[in-house]
């Protein structure tokens, strides 16, 4: 495609690449980021952190110390996030001294479920109808103008279901909006959909565009629990959710990676559900099954390199792996059952703590089909915290 911008200036390997964030997804960023020659400084509040286990520098203070952000940027060649709920503070001092990808505009509307739905559909992207609640009497009126069921979010910092409702019957309302403790909020339509899509997408500053494949997501307890790709999905749809997902990179100017998630709802219609504005757990599966990985183009993205190609090496599918398999195994998981399965891959993130929920690492597996491969990640998971053997399966 013609570019829209002059081609952008190089950040080249052996640079300082500076992370907002040491989790999960900053430590598979900065070992792509490594594999290409860069530094890694990684700013976190918490000492040990993922991604700073893997990074020449830690730099652990809080996010709202801006003088220490300032001058952790002043060290760096470009800087990136690694979650969206950095305060756009924080992404603002770190601008001040250093290039920012992407920028802290993306960070702001998209940190905030208000914002974000507001800008798509202002926008003219299709997005479940929706009212902004700020008091009871606002709650009231949305569930009239929207109807039951519908869901109840609050518009700050929520991710993996947290802060979000499903209100049922209006003696809901109280209860919800006691819940919310005075925090903003928005009501959602309930969507009638039938499968949970998602598509990564990479743009440059010249304007280079590149999305992967369509991924197909399944949730447990508000946590995506396994993805498979290809989604099982016409190619229309498929063709529709990439170009919608370019459409909303470009119109957030966005240099960088930013995922869309997408419902598809019964009568065929794609709707944009949230926007998240970095690397995304059910673009994990891109590790083993692409030629490029999801981390690897958000490093050339933001460094001004030529995007990756993301074709599909193999069908492919991803399952989460939560404390609940260590708790499960009383804290020693089988690792040798599940590995002992034909292309399956591991992927931890140095988390020292399981807990039920809390996300400890993933495992790949590779098949003819997405549906082999699924059954196959679901089995490596199901060994992990059992007496079974190859055999018996």
């Amino acid at each position: 495609m013609a570019h829209e911008r002059s081609r952008s200036r190089i950040i080249p390997p052996g640079s300082v690449l500076g992370i907002l964030g040491g989790g999960q997804l900053g430590r598979m960023l900065a070992m792509a980021a490594r594999s290409l020659g860069y530094r890694i400084h990684v700013f976190t509040p918490e000492p040990g952190s993922p991604a700073g286990q893997v990074a020449d520098v830690e730099c652990v203070a809080p996010y709202d110390d801006l003088v220490r952000v300032r001058e952790f940027a002043s060290r760096t060649d470009v800087v990136t996030f690694e979650f969206e709920n950095v305060p756009s503070a924080t992404s603002a001092a770190a601008a001040e001294v250093a290039p920012v990808r992407p920028d802290g505009r993306v960070l702001h509307i998209t940190q905030h479920r208000l914002r974000e739905k507001t800008f798509l559909r202002e926008h003219g992207f299709p997005v479940t109808p929706f009212r902004a609640i700020h008091s009871e009497e606002d709650l009231r009126r949305a569930v009239v103008e929207l109807g039951l069921p519908s869901v109840l979010k609050t518009a700050a910092f929520g991710y993996d279901g947290k802060g979000q409702q499903v209100l049922r019957a209006l003696d809901d309302v109280g209860p919800a909006m006691a819940a919310l403790q005075g925090a903003p909020a928005i009501l959602e339509a309930m969507v009638d959909f039938t499968l949970e899509l998602s598509v990564v997408g990479a743009r440059a500053e010249s304007g280079e565009f590149a999305a992967f494949p369509v991924f197909q997501n399944a949730h447990a307890r508000h946590i995506l629990d396994v993805t498979v790709v290809p989604a099982d999905v016409p190619e229309a749809v498929q063709a529709e959710a990439r170009d919608l997902a370019h459409r909303v990179l470009k119109s957030l100017d966005v240099v960088g990676l930013l995922t869309v998630e997408l419902f598809l709802a019964r009568d065929g219609r794609l709707l944009v559900n949230e926007l998240a504005p970095r690397t995304h757990n059910s673009g994990h599966v891109t590790l083993d099954a692409c030629v490029t990985s999801q981390f690897e183009q958000q490093v050339r993205a933001i460094c001004g390199l030529p995007l990756g190609d993301t074709r599909l090496r193999s069908p492919a599918a991803m399952a989460n792996l939560l404390g609940d398999e260590w708790v499960a195994s009383q804290g020693k998981p089988r690792w040798e059952a599940a590995l002992a399965l034909p292309d399956v891959h591991l992927h931890l993130y140095g988390k020292s703590e399981p807990r039920p929920g809390r996300k400890m690492g993933h495992l790949t597996a590779l098949a003819a089909t997405p549906q082999e491969a699924a059954r196959a990640a679901i089995l490596a998971r199901r060994l992990l915290a059992s007496t079974e053997t190859m055999a018996s399966t």
